[in-house]
């Protein structure tokens, strides 16, 4: 009798295999670039301001693809757009992955 491998397991293989692996952010990094985020999104990320969201908590791709939203243009956004228009992606990775690190 022959063993075949379920679909599921070769599609799991396949996608492993194939899509690289995120690169995670350092928040201490970001902790530092954070600085001038507080102003809105208050120190420890929690916002000061019903305007402007919390960003303590928020899940890490998350964050990276809204920054990345804001700077690119896709969210627009005058109060924004200047603030993330100098970010690199390792910039943008480590706010991420410090406002993720936050309770």
């Amino acid at each position: 009798m022959k063993k075949t491998i379920p679909l599921t397991i070769l599609s799991a293989i396949f996608m492993l295999t194939f899509i690289p692996a995120a690169q995670a952010g350092d928040p201490e990094a970001g902790k530092a670039k954070s600085v001038v985020c507080a102003a809105c999104h208050g120190a420890d990320g929690i916002s000061p301001n019903d305007l402007w969201p919390n960003l303590a908590g928020q899940k890490e791709g998350y964050l990276v693809k809204q920054i990345k939203a804001f700077k690119n243009g896709e969210r627009k956004d005058p109060s924004m757009a200047p603030m993330v228009a100098a970010l690199t992606d390792e910039d943008i990775a480590n706010l991420a992955a410090y406002y993720a690190s936050l309770k």
